[in-house]
Formats: structure tokens, sequence, C-alpha cells
């Protein structure tokens, strides 16, 4: 099962396909586009049907019109199992930039795509499509994840590496990486008036706005693959809006991001150090109200979790309806947040792929380390030595733990890297020491504690005996006593 795997391959396109290959995928795609229309056009459609297969027979290609585009890019949108506002496709605004030349008409045509889509704040859904992947030329590609997004170190790291001034900020706007024919990336600086920023404040704590906090409005995904008929868009940028669970559970309070979560627990006066006061919950609600109040105070475009959920039910079952099924991804469009209170929670669905279909896509090459393994192999065995040399002259201390629900394994975690800084430390559970060794010992420290109705763990019952049995006179001093 690869439903928690964030790309799995079924997701991941591929080298492009053969022409015998794209053929029948574009009689599909024509297919579905001529019974779209209410009234239908058979003369046309087999007029086109006959024109792109001499295409693909004398070129290995065919050039979609735009019509044929536009139908391409919403219907993929439709199709896009881990999408949960999918009830917007029909109204998805399409850029064609397949005539683009260099990374600077790239440029161009994202700064109109990002101010269309902004619209003042009155948010729009945009799709620009760059050229089509061929044989005989490199692709174009964005190397941005996201337009403006400050997630990727590694990313940040590029852009260093291509001329970019690092501005040392917790929001910075990265620059735009743009590449066309396989050439080298271009970097270009988003112009400022392009970026539309919502500072974040809550409408009881007024501390909140001291925490600095500021989001991007439009989300422009910009590395994902667009694929119709058979055709590959490798550089396809589109936006939607923000499910406020987006920001406020996941850029805000994941480990890896910006992680405020204890922070704004401890503002609010909540036992941070008791997880049973739910002390997580109440900060994480306290954030998303933050964000949703932000965004609607500035009159920019955002829904909530719930709306967000609702709405795609009511997407489900029309598509039903029409086209007996929807792809669906439930690992995915379950919020983040009180996913139980929403429908979608409760909703059977089946994630599987139809064409026309966003594909994600390996990674641009990146700039090439120039250290060698040797080199980083024998850095580590001079590092390894140097600190086996230290530990060696410091005292032993050995801390043992025994646990049945976790937590003293991690208190002993914890006081095993704090000891670490001036001790040799090793860490066991109780039930793999050998109390043998307990005579040699010069600091022997042990974390454990009772759990439900005073029981004491497993794993440390049978050692609560051995030491007595090691130590006689501590044994016949308690006895004398």
């Amino acid at each position: 099962c690869e439903g928690s795997v964030m790309t799995p391959k079924a997701l991941t396109r591929c080298p492009k396909d053969t022409p015998l290959e794209i053929l029948p995928q574009l009689i599909d795609l024509i297919n579905q586009y001529y019974k779209s229309f209410k009234i239908p056009k058979t003369e046309h459609h087999l007029v086109r049907l006959e024109e792109v297969a001499m295409e693909i027979g004398s070129t290995g290609t065919y050039s979609l019109t735009m019509d044929e585009l536009v139908f391409g890019a919403r219907q993929a949108w439709r199709n896009a199992p881990r999408c949960i506002g999918r009830i917007q496709w029909s109204n998805l605004q399409v850029f064609d930039a397949r005539k683009c030349k260099t990374t600077q008409d790239m440029f161009k045509s994202l700064c109109k795509h990002s101010q269309f889509a902004t619209n003042g704040g009155n948010l729009r859904s945009v799709v620009t499509v760059f050229p089509l992947r061929k044989e005989d030329m490199q692709d174009f590609r964005v190397w941005n994840s996201q337009l403006g997004d400050p997630s990727s170190v590694e990313f940040t790291k590029i852009c260093i590496q291509l001329g970019w001034k690092l501005q040392y900020g917790l929001f910075d706007v990265l620059p735009l990486v743009l590449q066309v024919n396989g050439e080298d990336p271009d970097l270009y600086e988003i112009p400022p008036h392009l970026i539309l920023e919502v500072p974040m404040e809550h409408p009881q704590y007024k501390w909140f706005q001291d925490l600095g906090l500021k989001w991007y409005a439009v989300p422009a995904v910009s590395n994902m693959l667009l694929e119709i008929g058979g055709l590959e868009f490798p550089a396809c940028p589109f936006n939607g809006w923000y499910m406020g669970t987006e920001i406020g559970v996941r850029d805000f309070c994941d480990y890896q991001r910006y992680n405020i979560l204890e922070e704004v627990g401890r503002r609010m006066g909540l036992e941070t150090h008791k997880l049973s006061s739910l002390w997580k919950d109440q900060a994480l609600v306290t954030i998303n109200v933050a964000v949703i109040y932000s965004f609607q105070k500035n009159k920019v475009t955002i829904t909530d979790h719930h709306s967000a959920a609702e709405s795609f039910m009511k997407h489900m079952e029309t598509q039903f309806r029409l086209r007996v099924g929807c792809p669906a991804d439930w690992a995915w469009l379950v919020p983040p947040m009180s996913g139980s209170l929403t429908p979608v929670f409760h909703q059977e669905m089946v994630n599987y792929i139809l064409s026309p279909f966003f594909y994600y896509q390996v990674d641009t090459e990146t700039p090439s380390c120039t250290i060698s393994f040797k080199a980083v192999a024998s850095a580590a065995l001079f590092s390894s030595t140097l600190m086996s040399r230290v530990l060696a002259n410091r005292l032993r201390c050995t801390v043992l733990y025994a646990t049945e629900t976790g937590k003293s394994q991690t208190l002993a975690q914890r006081l095993n890297s704090m000891l670490n800084c001036a001790f040799n430390c090793r860490l066991l559970c109780m039930e793999d020491y050998n109390f043998s060794d307990m005579e040699q010992e010069s600091l022997l420290v042990v974390v454990t504690s009772t759990f439900g109705n005073g029981d004491s763990p497993r794993n440390g019952e049978v050692s609560v005996r051995l030491p007595m049995l090691w130590m006689p006179s501590w044994r016949s001093w308690g006895q004398s006593g």
C-alpha cells in the first residue's frame, strides 16, 4: 500500500511515451472533448481525429488547439484525487504560454499569472502552460515547488549558488528559478507589487500579532507535470486558494516547518508540559482561528476545512451522477484538523488515475557536489576517531529506563543527551542491562514510573530484584536497620 507515500510511483510521470502509445491516449482525449458538448458535433469530431492521427504519423506528436488545451487542463484538475477544492474545476482560467522561447518570456508569463490570480485578494484559479516536452529538445521547467514558498532549505541553497542574496528572514520570498531547453537556469526576483502577504493576528489574543507571522496569499504549485492526451507539459504552474489548515496546521505547526505550537501554548498559559491537558489541540485551534480571521480581515480568499469538506461531498455526488465515479485520495482529502468532524472522514473513496492528469515528476538536476565520497568517508572517520579519544577520557555513565507507555524512554533520551555533554553516556532499557556490570559503573541513572493503577512496567519488573543479589552489603544493611 502506498497510501501514505508522498510521491508514489503511480503518480510520478516517467520519460515520454513513444508515438505508438500516444495515439490511443489522443483518441480518448478527442472523444472526451467532443462528448462534452451538449449538441453533438459528429462531423467535426471525425475530421479532428483524422487530422491529429495524420500529424502523429508524420511528426510523432500533435498540437492541441486552445479549446482542447483549456478542456484538458480543466479535466486534469477535475481528476486530481488529492485536491479537496475541485468543485471549482470548470472555472479554471488557462493561459497559453506554449510559444515561450526564453526564460525572460517565462518570467513575463508568470508575472501575468500572478497578477491575474491575485486580483487584489479576490483570488482566481489559474494555470499557465509552457511548451510541451519533445524528443529533440530539453524541458522547460520551473524549479520552485511553489512560487514564493519559503519551505525548502535545499532550494534556498540553489538560489544562493545562482547569485541570490539571502535576506536571513523567516519569511523571505524566494526568487523564480526558470529553465528552457535543459539549459542552465536563470534567476528572477519576483516584483514586490506582485506579492500579496497576509500578516497574522487573532481576534482575542493581541499578543498573537507580536509573533510576527505572515503568509503569502496565492498557493501556486509549480513543479508538477500536466498530461493531456499523452502530451506532457513539464512546466505548468497552477493555483487555487488556501484552505485554512494548510497554513494553520501544516505550515505553522509541523515540526519540520515553523513549529510554533508550543510557543503559542505557552503564551496562552496552557500546561504545555502535560499532554493530557490537550494544550496542543487548544493552541492549534487558536492558530487556525487566527489564519482564517487574518485572511478575511484583509479580504483575501480562503476557505475553512469544514466548508471545503462539504463542497467536496457535493462535487463527489455530482461526479458519481455524471461519470459514475470520482477519483479521491482519502488520506489527503481528510483535513489535518478535526478530521472526524468532516463528512469526508466517513466517506469511502477509491483512488485511481484518469487522463488528463497532473503528475509528480522527478526533480531537476541540481548543481552537483564536487566533494567525493572518499573525502566524506575520510572526514567521518577522522571525526569519529577524535570523538572516541574525547569520550575515553570522560567518566562513564549509564542511563536505564523501564517503560510501558514510552514516556520514561523519552525522558531518558533527553537526560542522556544532556549528560553526554560531560559524560561518556550510554542509554539502555532495563531488560537489556547486564547487572553484573553495576560494580564497574561510575554513575548509574534510572528513569522509570508506574502506569495505570500503579503497576510497574514489565521491562523493569525482573530488574527490581537483581540489584539486591549483586550487593549483599546493601541487603544486610537494610535488614539490620
